[in-house]
């Protein structure tokens, strides 16, 4: 990600986080990174829906691209770059590596940040999708469902037929999530 580094001298996931978050501090370039996740497919897009001038979007989307934030889709023009997005999203170090412990019904069916499978029994299932509710929403946040969508769809890739949908609508009905006109808010825990 780090254009200055000698061939062979690859960042850790850690500081290759670390640069994208300082890439985005930047205001002009969270800006224009906005914009293409807002849709905005071409410079003069991206200049107009972020309210920038025409050269600062230029010099805005060049950096963004030299760190491989956004991509350049080719006929669909700009996006943003999800697979990088994800992969600095996974779990790192021992927790990445660690296999299941026996009797721990969660590292049993969810591996690396992904949901392998649910499990049959309803008080496992229970525990793994409040583990994904918990480790994926905030309490009394309000998602859009397109939000909502995106950060299940994380969950289930490379899943044995658990979809995001189906992920949704176990969540809304165990009450880890509570849905109203399409936004969703995951359920404060009671107080101990």
């Amino acid at each position: 990600m780090d254009t200055d580094n000698v061939p062979g001298d690859v960042p850790d996931a850690d500081e290759r986080s670390r640069q994208l978050i300082g890439l985005l501090a930047e205001e002009n370039r969270l800006r224009a990174f906005a914009a293409v996740a807002l849709g905005a497919r071409s410079t003069r897009q991206v200049a107009e829906t972020a309210g920038l001038p025409l050269k600062d979007t230029a010099l805005a989307l060049l950096r963004l691209r030299e760190q491989g934030a956004v991509t350049d889709g080719g006929e669909d023009g700009l996006a943003v770059a999800h697979d990088l997005l994800r992969e600095l999203a996974r779990p790192r170090g021992a927790e990445r590596s660690a296999r299941p412990a026996a009797g721990d019904v969660v590292a049993t069916f969810v591996r690396d940040g992904r949901l392998l499978r649910l499990p049959a029994q309803w008080t496992r299932k229970q525990q793994v999708l409040r583990h994904i509710a918990e480790r994926t929403f905030e309490p009394g946040v309000a998602y859009p469902e397109r939000v909502v969508n995106e950060r299940l769809r994380a969950w289930c890739e490379g899943s044995d037929g658990i979809d995001h949908v189906t992920l949704r609508r176990y969540l809304v009905d165990l009450h880890e999530l509570r849905r109203s006109e399409g936004v969703y808010e995951r359920v404060r825990p009671p107080a101990a």
